[in-house]
């Protein structure tokens, strides 16, 4: 089992950048695909990005693609969201995951273990 906080979450004018990280616990970290997700008020949760095990292949929703990048430190346990020219519509709770398969999925139903979120709000 595994458990995940994140941090990283603030407010911050559109156009703007945040780093969002997430903290695993155990020493099994490099066993698991982890995956950013987001929701917003309202929505149902949805896929951001995903790294597999060793970091080697991500994919992105197209939303974010240019502007996200996903990346993973096995030795500090940790994965990490880089969002660059943030939108007001990026405004939302977002959500670390770690699933036991070796692949990337964007599906909220392939994740084994969820963090708590962290919100990012993006004003205009």
């Amino acid at each position: 089992q595994v458990q995940l906080v994140e941090s990283g979450g603030g407010l911050v004018q559109a156009g703007g950048s945040l780093r969002l990280s997430c903290a695993a616990s155990g020493r099994t970290f490099s066993s698991y695909t982890m995956g950013w997700f987001r929701q917003a008020p309202g929505k149902e949760r949805e896929f951001v990005a995903a790294i597999v095990r060793r970091g080697g292949s991500t994919t992105y929703t197209d939303s974010v693609k240019g502007r996200f990048t996903i990346s993973r430190d096995n030795a500090k346990n940790t994965v990490y969201l880089q969002m660059n020219s943030l939108k007001p519509e990026d405004t939302a709770v977002y959500y670390c995951a770690a699933r036991m398969e070796a692949a990337n999925t964007m599906l909220v139903r392939g994740y084994d273990y969820w963090g708590q979120g962290t919100q990012v709000t993006v004003s205009s």
